[in-house]
């Protein structure tokens, strides 16, 4: 597997966002049912998706997507603080240091052992990305299965507000703090940094 660190969508280009937004369509939209934009019938493509996001991605040795999140700076319009800041106790966190993780989708092709892989390979890559830029809190949006999931990775986690009904989801703002002892963290989870090969950028 590949770790890449792309920024922008370019749009749509090179093989690795090629297959990662249609990955996106059939996770967020095909499978989970979201209501977001579909572009061509084929990729998952919204307002955020513009040249201030940033994929990290890990791909196969064809080059073609495995797993991926998009992180947006929160100094700029963004999903929790945008769309869903009632689910904060006060105002959204926002800084430079401060990213949203959006979009973390593993590929549907994937059997078991490979999504469990990919995931791993992902979750280190986004911690060593963030000791790399000096990024030192992640926030999100996830629903509650998700944030159950999203805090046995081991990292320190805490809520920003309560969970609240938003249609048929129940929601849930989140904060990850990113710190020189999160890869240990992650380790003792099984998540170790050595799953995560040495990023591209682009």
């Amino acid at each position: 597997m590949t770790m890449s660190t792309l920024r922008g969508h370019a749009p749509i280009g090179g093989l690795l966002l090629h297959t990662m937004f249609e990955a996106r369509k059939r996770v967020f939209v095909d499978l989970l049912g979201w209501d977001v934009p579909v572009i061509a019938g084929r990729y998952e493509i919204d307002q955020f998706d513009d040249d201030h996001a940033t994929y990290v991605i890990v791909g196969d040795d064809d080059g073609r997507h495995r797993a991926s999140a998009r992180l947006l700076p929160t100094t700029r319009p963004h999903i929790l603080g945008s769309l869903f800041p009632q689910l904060c106790i006060g105002d959204p966190p926002r800084g430079e240091d401060i990213v949203e993780i959006t979009r973390f989708c593993l590929d549907r092709s994937l059997v078991a052992s490979q999504r469990r892989a990919a995931r791993n390979c992902l979750v280190a890559g986004l911690a060593n990305h963030a000791l790399e830029l000096g990024i030192r809190y992640y926030v999100g949006v996830a629903e509650i299965g998700w944030l159950e999931q999203i805090v046995a990775f081991g990292w320190q986690c805490r809520p920003l507000g309560f969970p609240a009904k938003c249609g048929s989801h129940i929601l849930a703002a989140v904060e990850i703090e990113i710190c020189a002892e999160t890869p240990a963290l992650l380790a003792a989870n099984g998540i170790a940094s050595d799953d995560a090969p040495d990023a591209l950028a682009a």
